[in-house]
């Protein structure tokens, strides 16, 4: 395609490897989104989807110009339904202007945007004024794109360490999304339904990050992490210079920064994400994933994000994730905890579980979290979605990381006890509604 010279705002017909020619808006970056060296481009969001991303300026058309010889050669429904979305903006953006078409006449013309010029690298003057600040330290991805299987997947090749809950899911999202995926499991025998769906297969830790670009782990626990990296035939013997190691699992901060030093040692790059959810967020690829470490591999990860999750943060350096991901399970285990005690103390009063559940679900403190969790207690059905002994765990390195910061954590620790009773009482393996057994026992 020929060099053309564009601005923000302008919609555009953009071109990504292998995949036709796309509707799209330049749009400011985030402002910490460095433009990648040596590369002429623009930052690209393309309608339809929730994909974005820096289109050299050979790969870029505008839009009215092109727009009978793309729909020509493109009769996708997803294609069509990215034009129709193009209109509909035009429409409102027509509809914006006639309106406050008597105010700008009152106030006298409009300052006209700056024409960016390829090499340019300050775009913060230009922000389109729709697209909403992001944000220095986190940036949201919009809802997840895995339902609608808009995702242009990444030309890298993908390896995932750990195929439990919570990764099979990953796994097979990001396989129904077009990608490259190559599994090791410590049991060999999950592997197999992958390999049916289209992954690879490798022997080893080391053989996956060796035959991988990225390579995401997601395991039980802070010895389990340490050992994949570290043990024979571990990662840490697969990592050369510019190999990406992504750590999803829920550990504590400093196992982050043990595991970021091996790697980077080795000139490896290391991103953790570890990952709010459940087995069926992870599923339906609704989690939440919440990064920290190196920036250029959280944005190399945007289309295996977009296929897992339904958003995802950058907070920043190495442990910054960890951190926030074990505050946020204590308070859902502390949530958890409270809500099997309010049970349980209905029944021994001689109320109605089932009236107690309905009136909770009518209040401020309705979620489908409540709803189904008390459904499947009343019901007895503990089966898996989040194992209590994980949760219990989370717990554990919460208190500790209050302690290490003199800060108290009383809740957390009395809930740490009622899960470590329910663990007493065979739970461990059972979903973390499964506290509910510790309080009628």
């Amino acid at each position: 395609m020929a060099t053309v010279h564009l601005r923000i705002g302008d919609l555009v017909w953009g071109k990504l490897g292998r995949y036709p020619p796309w509707p799209g808006k330049i749009v400011s970056p985030p402002k910490d989104l460095k433009k990648p060296r040596g590369k002429k481009c623009h930052f690209v969001k393309f309608f339809g989807t929730e994909d974005h991303a820096w289109i050299k300026v050979e790969q870029l058309k505008p839009y009215h110009p092109h727009k009978d010889e793309m729909i020509k050669i493109n009769k996708g429904k997803r294609f069509q339904q990215a034009v129709d979305a193009v209109e509909d903006y035009l429409k409102k953006a027509k509809s914006k202007d006639q309106n406050s078409e008597g105010k700008a006449e009152s106030k006298g013309k409009k300052k006209p945007l700056k024409i960016l010029d390829e090499d340019d690298e300050d775009l913060s003057a230009l922000k389109d004024p729709s697209e909403k600040d992001s944000g220095s330290t986190s940036i949201q991805a919009a809802d997840s794109t895995a339902i609608n299987g808009s995702i242009t997947p990444t030309d890298k090749r993908i390896g995932f360490l750990g195929l439990g809950l919570m990764g099979s899911g990953i796994v097979s999202n990001l396989l129904k999304m077009g990608h490259v995926v190559t599994v090791w499991n410590r049991t060999a025998e999950k592997c197999d339904l992958f390999i049916q769906e289209g992954a690879r297969l490798g022997r080893t830790p080391a053989e996956v990050v060796s035959m991988c670009d990225i390579t995401f782990s997601c395991v039980s626990d802070p010895k389990a992490a340490r050992d994949l990296v570290l043990g024979p035939s571990g990662v840490l013997q697969g990592i050369r210079p510019g190999k990406c190691y992504v750590e999803m699992s829920t550990v504590d901060p400093e196992t982050i920064t043990e595991l970021s030093q091996v790697i980077t040692s080795r000139g490896g790059r290391f991103l953790e994400a570890p990952v709010a959810g459940s087995q069926q967020l992870s599923n339906d690829g609704m989690l939440v994933i919440v990064a920290a470490g190196d920036r250029t591999v959280y944005e190399d990860c945007s289309s295996c994000f977009m296929a897992m999750g339904k958003t995802s943060f950058f907070l920043g350096e190495a442990g910054n994730a960890a951190r926030m991901m074990l505050i946020l399970n204590m308070v859902q285990g502390s949530f958890m905890a409270t809500i099997a005690e309010g049970l349980t103390l209905a029944q021994a009063t001689g109320q109605s579980q089932q009236t107690f559940l309905d009136i909770l679900c009518q209040g401020q403190m309705a979620s489908t979290f409540v709803d189904q969790k008390c459904q499947n207690i009343l019901q007895g059905n503990f089966k898996p979605d989040y194992y209590l002994k994980h949760i219990q765990k989370d717990l554990r390195l919460a208190i500790s990381m209050g302690d290490n910061a003199n800060h108290p954590t009383p809740m957390a620790a009395a809930a740490n006890e009622v899960y470590k009773r329910a663990k007493a009482l065979d739970q461990s393996d059972n979903d973390i509604s499964a506290v509910y057994r510790a309080y009628i026992h």
